[in-house]
């Protein structure tokens, strides 16, 4: 199938530093105009896989495509500066003496001069920054900065953007506002762009699709609600939020747990196994159950109000004195100490054979 114009190919890439593996044979597209979120823990190997495809690091093992020409295999390489990749980083490294002008049009020496003023105003116009022009980045904002580092990686019309952690500096409510601003001009200007980032909600926000990673394995490629819905295992459902974790044997096709027994789908009797649910997948109720299938009781230890939602831990009534977490829309606060029944919603009830767990 023939490839997209504007689009990044990773191909069984495998990078190591001295005897430590940094990424394991992964693969991964990025199409024109697609936002594809690359996430994980801290050392996992999501910045050095950016860095491979930039041609920052050299390649070791694999293929690097972009728009279908072979940037990297093993046996040649193209240089980082000829791939016509936009780059931005957490830090933005702007230069200081230059002004948003001079940052922008820094790697657009190649043209000439009609043609550079006329990339660079393009650029300043598409990030909202064309009044900011001879201002120097030391006046500017965290989130101006962001924009003018954003600026410069579009000015050279460049056929993907790699973009590592770019809106970590900054505070929460001017994050939100950046994100949403590069988020739009990216998909306006029909880029293929790849992003680095630890925050799972910022992923699921900005994203096409998500590629989730651990211990330089990618775990799970998938559309956000895939990737919440149905987790491939135990580390990408507990990566995106909280989750009550069990463990039993599975016995008849299902598995107890002190939530009741629940369904196996397939997984052989005899079979250890961990279940996840996460705790917008339980409720409660100040009505006691009549039977096991209305739920299970416990006794509230804590409960507290979050604005918008309400979290509330429960010692179940079973042997061990299980505690779970329940998240519950709106303002519930039951009292401490209170009888409280909880029920389970399978739908975001996931097993895992223990094996997938890795």
């Amino acid at each position: 199938m023939a490839r997209e114009l504007n689009d990044l190919a990773l191909e069984h890439v495998t990078h190591r530093f001295d005897s430590t593996i940094a990424v394991d044979d992964c693969s991964l597209t990025v199409g024109a105009s697609e936002v594809v979120c690359l996430v994980g823990p801290s050392g996992c190997g999501k910045t050095t896989l950016l860095r491979v495809a930039a041609g920052l690091e050299p390649l070791q093992q694999g293929r690097v495509l972009i728009g279908g020409e072979v940037m990297a295999d093993g046996r040649m390489s193209v240089a980082p500066e000829d791939r016509n990749v936009g780059l931005v980083f957490q830090d933005y490294a702007l230069f200081p003496h230059l002004t948003v002008r001079g940052n922008i049009a820094f790697g657009l020496k190649h043209l000439s001069s009609g043609e550079r003023d006329e990339q660079v105003a393009h650029a300043l116009d598409r990030t909202g920054m064309s009044g900011y022009a001879s201002i120097y980045p030391h006046q500017l904002s965290g989130g101006q900065q962001q924009r003018v580092a954003l600026a410069r990686a579009l000015a050279p019309r460049p056929r993907i953007v790699l973009l590592d952690e770019p809106f970590s500096g900054l505070d929460t409510s001017l994050r939100h506002l950046v994100r949403d601003q590069t988020a739009e001009i990216l998909r306006d200007a029909g880029i293929a762009t790849l992003m680095v980032t630890h925050d799972p909600e910022e992923a699921m926000y900005l994203a096409d699709r998500i590629a989730v990673m651990d211990r330089g394995k990618l775990r799970q490629v998938a559309s956000p609600d895939q990737i919440y819905l149905e987790p491939a295992n135990p580390f990408v459902a507990a990566f995106f939020g909280d989750v009550n974790r069990f463990t039993g044997s599975v016995a008849t096709g299902e598995v107890r747990i002190p939530l009741g027994p629940v369904p196996t789908n397939g997984h052989a009797d005899g079979q250890n196994v961990e279940v996840l649910i996460r705790p917008e997948a339980l409720s409660i109720s100040t009505a006691l159950p009549t039977d096991a299938a209305e739920g299970v009781v416990g006794s509230v230890i804590a409960a507290r109000f979050l604005g918008r939602s309400s979290l509330i831990d429960v010692r179940l009534d079973d042997a061990a004195g299980t505690v779970v977490r329940v998240h519950m829309a709106g303002r519930m606060l039951p009292a401490e100490g209170a009888s409280v029944s909880v029920a389970r919603d399978d739908a975001q009830t996931y097993v895992f054979a223990t094996s997938e767990g890795e």
